[in-house]
């Protein structure tokens, strides 16, 4: 569980991220979460897109793909959204969080 600090300092270091991915009509697949997995791995904070025609409400998919991979959801705003899980591999870690 991240606190608002570092929730905040999160939202910072996402702003300028790309998205890695975008969630289509298809909605929220076994092929997506493991895609999204891979990612939070090597990276530890992702942006993704929804497109308009998947008809998914961003915060509700944001909630759930952070729930099934036990990750944190930073923020969701419009179709885009991020998250966050500090890396299983010692080598892959990259963000130091502010101290709670």
């Amino acid at each position: 569980m991240v606190t608002g600090k570092q929730r905040a300092f999160l939202r910072k270091e996402g702003h300028t991220l790309k998205p890695v991915m975008q969630i289509g009509r298809e909605g929220v697949s076994d092929s997506v979460i493991a895609a999204v997995d891979e990612a939070l791995e090597k990276r530890e904070l992702i942006k993704l897109s929804i497109l308009e025609n998947a008809m998914l409400d961003t915060r509700d998919t944001c909630d759930d793909i952070a729930k099934r991979l036990n990750a944190e959801p930073v923020q969701a705003i419009g179709n885009k959204f991020i998250l966050y899980r500090k890396s299983r591999n010692e080598k892959n870690r990259r963000i130091e969080l502010p101290k709670r």
